[in-house]
């Protein structure tokens, strides 16, 4: 299988803002309106008309048609020949860009592919970002079905097992007031969605050092995930094997348990190595 990178994938589609995806963050200047249209075009999963567009933003018509006109002409976005709009190449290399320039998605190659190859199923990179995980890096399963998240995207941390996982590694404390600036959706019937159920969680995931979802973000979806990183290193980041929870038995469940935490280790000790004197400047 063929281990897509950002720049690969410009006829993925990815996850729209009707399937649930994380509205963008409105900013206060120019930039961070311009950054929210942005967003909001480049996470839609079918190109956006200016009218769909408008209603997903809090702006004056003649701001956002500013806004757009600006972002054309930056090549960060496209019109199609249906006048609707799609990201640009531009944001295509910029994306590439910035994750081969990223140090943690270079340390952490090997280890999920090691982890790829023992397990044959999704394997998953992730940073904390606020209340949510950001999907730095993904590596197809071998199987038939495989999973809808794509890398760049965002989901939230309450009902996914990275996101469970790096939040558990967090000083208690500051899991506590996350917990409670999320907005809980009840995805599934196993979806933790109160503050309470996830506070009840993330002492579980503490002792054990080891995440869960089951099938609490999507129906017939289980993975298993450990978090690494910390204060040590500035950031906080999460890998997780993931799929359809008929293929999963205890024994299987059993090894990936050990396989995720070795992977999550060794990702952590090598960030160490390399990163570690710098975290001392």
């Amino acid at each position: 299988m063929k281990h897509q990178r950002p720049d690969e994938q410009a006829n993925d589609a990815t996850d729209g803002l009707v399937s649930g995806a994380a509205q963008p963050r409105a900013g206060t200047g120019t930039l961070g309106k311009a950054m929210e249209v942005l967003e909001i075009i480049a996470s839609s999963s079918t190109p956006m008309r200016f009218t769909d567009v408008l209603n997903n933003v809090d702006q004056p018509r003649g701001t956002l048609h500013r806004q757009i006109s600006n972002l054309i002409e930056e090549g960060l976005v496209v019109v199609n020949r249906d006048n609707s709009y799609s990201p640009g190449i531009r944001l295509l290399k910029l994306a590439a860009l910035a994750w081969s320039k990223n140090d943690l998605c270079t340390i952490a190659e090997p280890h999920i592919r090691q982890l790829h190859n023992e397990t044959e199923e999704t394997v998953h990179l992730g940073q904390l970002h606020g209340t949510e995980v950001v999907y730095l890096d993904k590596i197809e399963s071998r199987k038939t079905v495989r999973m809808h998240s794509q890398v760049g995207n965002a989901s939230p941390l309450y009902c996914t097992g990275i996101g469970k996982a790096m939040l558990a590694k967090l000083p208690e404390a500051d899991a506590r007031s996350l917990s409670h600036q999320m907005k809980y959706i009840q995805h599934t019937p196993s979806t933790l969605a109160s503050a309470d159920k996830l506070l009840e969680e993330l002492a579980r995931i503490r002792s054990s050092g080891l995440s869960h979802d089951r099938e609490e973000h999507e129906p017939g979806i289980y993975c298993v995930a450990a978090a690494f990183g910390g204060e040590e290193f500035g950031f906080i980041g999460g890998i997780s094997v993931t799929a359809p929870a008929y293929r999963i038995d205890k024994k299987k469940l059993k090894k990936w348990e050990f396989e995720v935490s070795a992977a999550a280790l060794a990702i952590e000790n090598d960030l160490r190595a390399r990163l570690g004197p710098r975290s001392l400047n």
